[in-house]
């Protein structure tokens, strides 16, 4: 990985290439531009079979620098950096700063290529290119260019951890308009690799984060909770919007289910009992219905038993049905 900074003091992460790639994209180069350069010299000599030796010369040479030299420049800028064997092996010539390349970089790359390149078969840029730190030859370093690699293999995604289950659902009323998406990339961030982190450096981090999101929120932590668990409550808040938004949006309404005729002395079942008063079929008080006890304001209803595991019951590691998440309980 290379480090370059920009004017504006933004470091660049960027990987050069190296010269095994750099080799193989310019025997592709090379291979194609002496195909055509052929192609040109066997049609050229047909039509000029009248002139003389001396005009004969001249459109060679003239043929040379056109295909050989004019062709990769031309290549190169049109692209931005991008030759055909370039985009065969994911290498792309970049300036110095990281910035698209222009002419005058494709210019002097092209010719310090017919020096270092064909005249010298290509040894002189291959020691260029294990001398220099980045992987430079002479034509990169007169043009202030540079090759680097831009398919880069990443590693498998990691998921934000759960928040702890005593925080699920504490932030509901919260608003999370005014939080930027830069704010939501660094939490994420931070929550995924906050095991990798010193525990000093982890703690700074994720109590500059919870300040910056109290900031735009206006809401601060409970006592007791630390800066790691508010972030990972406030994350999990966020997705749980996000997912009852699109389900909201992508559900259908459900058709009516006919209600059953009365029947009377036959022992059928009227309407009143067809639909019970929570809009479950069967009659109400009946053997089998699951019913919730009313709760006060603030409390959790009640489950009668044998209904199910309800979705706020605890596990046996604590968490209410869920997999550990690594936050330990306030004081």
């Amino acid at each position: 990985m290379s480090e370059l900074v920009t004017g504006d003091a933004v470091v660049l992460g960027l990987r050069p290439a190296r010269l095994p790639s750099r080799a193989l994209a310019s025997a592709i180069d090379l291979a194609v531009l002496f195909a055509a350069f052929l192609v040109v010299s066997v049609a050229l000599g047909i039509a000029s079979r009248s002139l003389d030796e001396a005009a004969v010369a001249a459109i060679g040479v003239a043929s040379f620098l056109l295909v050989l030299v004019g062709g990769p420049v031309a290549v190169e800028t049109l692209s931005h950096g991008r030759s055909l064997g370039k985009l065969a092996c994911g290498l792309r010539v970049v300036r110095d700063d990281g910035g698209p390349i222009r002419f005058r970089h494709a210019l002097v790359r092209g010719a310090m290529g017919v020096v270092e390149i064909l005249t010298t078969f290509g040894v002189l840029a291959c020691i260029a290119s294990l001398v220099s730190a980045r992987g430079r030859r002479l034509g990169d370093v007169f043009a202030g260019t540079l090759v680097v690699r831009e398919r880069v293999v990443t590693g498998q995604s990691v998921a934000v951890p759960p928040p702890p289950p005593w925080l699920v659902g504490a932030f509901a009323h919260l608003d999370l308009s005014a939080v930027p998406d830069g704010l939501w990339l660094s939490v994420r961030q931070y929550l995924t690799r906050m095991h990798q982190l010193d525990p000093g450096v982890g703690r700074a981090i994720s109590e500059r984060l919870a300040g910056d999101l109290v900031a735009r929120t206006g809401t601060t932590a409970p006592q007791g909770v630390t800066a790691a668990a508010f972030l990972a409550a406030v994350v999990h808040e966020r997705q749980a919007r996000d997912a009852q938004r699109v389900f909201s949006v992508r559900a259908l309404p459900a058709a009516p289910r006919p209600v059953a005729p009365v029947s009377g002395a036959a022992g059928g079942v009227g309407p009143q009992e067809a639909l019970g008063a929570d809009g479950a079929h069967g009659a109400l008080g009946s053997p089998g219905t699951s019913k919730v006890a009313a709760a006060a304001p603030g409390e959790v209803p009640k489950r009668a038993p044998g209904s199910g595991r309800s979705s706020d019951s605890v596990g046996p590691d604590g968490g209410a049905g869920r997999a550990p998440s690594g936050f330990a309980p306030p004081a």
